[in-house]
């Protein structure tokens, strides 16, 4: 008798033995109640794939069984869905009993095994470790057999629970039973579901996999705070699932500008534009309020480019404007197109280099044009020691080699008792500054490095940056032989002042203030395009508009401040660049829509939500820095429909 209630069990109903394995068999199935598969998949947006998205599959014959996960980095994901069974149909020997959850520990979802004995009310009820309620499952009415509930790790609002230990208990016909289980969401979209894939046999009969009730579901695609790049919340209705399969998703995205207002870039000094008197008529009262004020139609140029005739009789022509713009807190910067023709080897103002045993009288010369204005009360903030040395031209000019430069800088360039600026090449060529900055003598002489942009030179300069030195962009201009009133010229000036601060410069100045061709009219019309909207004299033209939406709201001292706009403007058109002053902490956020089409553009700031309320300033082919109702912003974000073909600045309050 011993070996034989060893061996084999004994089955009343039946009055047969049944062998000990295959009973042990069936209470391996009987215990897993429930079934897993798994879907797998990827979620790209256009070419993109995306990274944390939530995915969620709604199990449409009862709504409260949910499964959710996160794509990861490469936009793929993984999920189980847990499958139920239907009540044991084979009306095999039953108890009450609470099985073991499965998975434990759990990430996502995890299923709560029972079976019973009788028909009764079912409640289940998930406690915390300190004996708090944190989930009620009023099943309701039950018949015998086998069943499952589905826990998300949710609780009664739909909050996620903390990681831990939780218990969870069956009540049912006066009977209860308490087991524990593990939530670790650190695990989640990457969980290893028990997958039971019986072989064929006589004992199928007792687990007819058919009962699997796999059915439709639902499956939305949502955001989260970190999802890149943001898309448009989708759902697919009535997508039936059965057994392990794979289904990627293709969704729409939004344009997403991050920025992160406490990454620091480059201290930004200005903007700006020359006043060449001699070669042009001097500015109008008129001309300097608009062009250095902050109101509605004016530019709030915060630099002033003069030239340093080589014949000191000339000087005084620039005391009156230079004075006027000085009074409003410009920075007044000058470089010398040429040398006096006598310290040359050409003896001639075009072309020629400076004699070496001229090079402290020309560092006097410089000087006393410094001390020349702040006599006349316009302090020089800096002075260039040659515009544009590395090109042959047919007026002022002189040449210089990058070791002519260097010596200057090495021994000359203190005398000239104010900051100085160096090469200025006409196309910030780095051979030509490179030398100065690799010299340690030259680089100790040299305040900012400056250059131009006429056909090159756009580009992030790290030597400059590692050798702690400022980078100026202190001269260019577009499309000299139009007006400055077609846009379609226009709005490349907003696209180059843009790539001029993502390039990590401090400064951006123009060619001439006043011109048909820049910010402000001078009445003239170019003989090549007459019929184009010439501006009037003194008028503000697009170019100038578009110039504003930079100068008048990032002021001196304001830093820029990282942003990123993703997916990758390439092809879109929509490009943004911020800024910070760090006194006020006011925000100012320039965003461009080169595009024909409008552009749904969503700000999003990293780490802080502070900054609530904006005044959006728009230059359009119809608008000239037009204000646009302030608005709120919401947890940290905003979304903003961009005109095609604009410019638009965000100021904070």
């Amino acid at each position: 008798m011993h070996k034989l209630f060893t061996n084999y069990l004994y089955d009343i109903k039946s009055i047969k033995f049944i062998p000990k394995l295959f009973i042990l068999k069936f209470l391996i199935i009987t215990s897993l109640s429930a079934q897993t598969f798994s879907v797998t998949g990827r979620v790209t947006a256009s070419r993109f794939p995306v990274a944390n998205a939530s995915i969620t599959f709604i199990d449409l014959s009862d709504t409260t069984n949910k499964y959710s996960t996160l794509t990861d980095a490469t936009g793929n994901y993984q999920i189980s869905i847990i499958t139920s069974v239907e009540s044991n149909l084979n009306n095999l020997p039953t108890n009450f009993k609470l099985e073991q959850s499965y998975p434990n520990p759990f990430s996502s979802s995890t299923a709560i095994p029972y079976q019973l004995k009788n028909e009764s009310d079912v409640q289940i009820t998930i406690f915390d470790i300190l004996g708090r309620v944190v989930k009620n499952f009023n099943v309701g009415l039950k018949n015998s057999g086998l069943h499952n509930v589905l826990w998300d790790g949710r609780n009664s609002i739909g909050q996620r629970v903390a990681n831990g230990i939780y218990f969870y208990r069956l009540q049912s016909g006066g009977e209860s039973q308490v087991k524990k289980m593990i939530f670790n969401e650190a695990g989640r979209g990457h969980v290893s579901f028990p997958n039971l894939n019986y072989s064929q046999s006589s004992t199928s009969n007792w687990f007819n996999k058919q009962n699997i009730t796999t059915g439709n579901y639902k499956i939305r695609i949502d955001n989260t705070a970190d999802t890149r790049p943001l898309v448009v919340p989708k759902q697919y209705d009535n997508v039936i699932l059965q057994r392990d399969t794979t289904i990627s998703f293709s969704v729409d995205y939004t344009s997403v500008a991050d920025i992160s207002v406490d990454i620091s870039l480059q201290k930004i000094q200005g903007f700006g534009a020359a006043n060449i008197v001699g070669w042009r008529p001097d500015m109008t009262v008129d001309e300097i309020e608009k062009a250095f004020g902050t109101e509605e139609g004016q530019l709030g140029f915060t630099i002033l480019r003069l030239r340093i005739s080589p014949n000191p009789n000339d000087w005084i022509r620039n005391v009156t404007s230079a004075k006027a713009a000085y009074e409003k807190g410009v920075k007044i910067i000058a470089a010398p197109w040429t040398p006096p023709a006598n310290m040359k080897t050409n003896n001639n103002l075009i072309g020629g280099e400076l004699r070496e045993d001229a090079y402290n009288d020309f560092a006097e010369h410089l000087k006393s044009f410094k001390d020349f204005m702040a006599d006349n009360g316009v302090p020089i903030y800096a002075i260039s020691v040659q515009n544009e040395p590395d090109i042959s031209v047919d007026y002022e000019s002189c040449d210089y080699s990058p070791d002519q430069m260097v010596k200057f800088m090495r021994e000359n360039a203190p005398n000239i008792g104010t900051k100085v600026m160096a090469p200025e090449s006409f196309q910030f060529r780095k051979n030509m500054s490179d030398p100065l900055l690799n010299d340690s003598l030259a680089c100790a002489n040299l305040d900012i490095v400056a250059g131009h942009i006429y056909g090159g030179g756009l580009v992030s300069y790290p030597l400059a940056e590692e050798k702690g030195k400022e980078i100026w962009m202190t001269e260019h201009l577009t499309e000299s032989a139009h007006s400055a009133n077609v846009w379609s010229y226009a709005i490349e000036v907003a696209k180059e002042m843009n790539d001029v601060m993502k390039a990590g410069m401090n400064a951006y100045v123009w060619w001439y203030i006043v011109r048909y061709y820049g910010p402000i009219g001078d009445g003239e019309i170019s003989t090549s395009f007459p019929n184009e909207p010439f501006p009037q004299k003194g008028e503000v033209t697009k170019k100038g508009y578009v110039m504003s939406q930079f100068a008048r709201f990032i002021r001196p001292n304001y830093y820029r401040v990282e942003s990123n706009v993703f997916p990758p403007s390439v092809g879109s058109g929509v490009d943004v660049t911020a800024y910070k002053d760090p006194e006020s902490s006011k925000i100012v956020i320039v965003a461009l829509n080169t595009s024909s089409t409008p552009k749904e553009q969503v700000f999003r700031f990293q780490n802080n939500n502070l900054f609530t309320n904006f005044i959006p300033y728009t230059t359009s082919a119809a608008k000239n820095c037009e204000q646009g109702e302030e608005f709120t912003t919401s947890s940290g974000s905003f979304t903003f429909t961009l005109e095609p073909s604009s410019i638009t600045t965000f100021v904070s309050n």
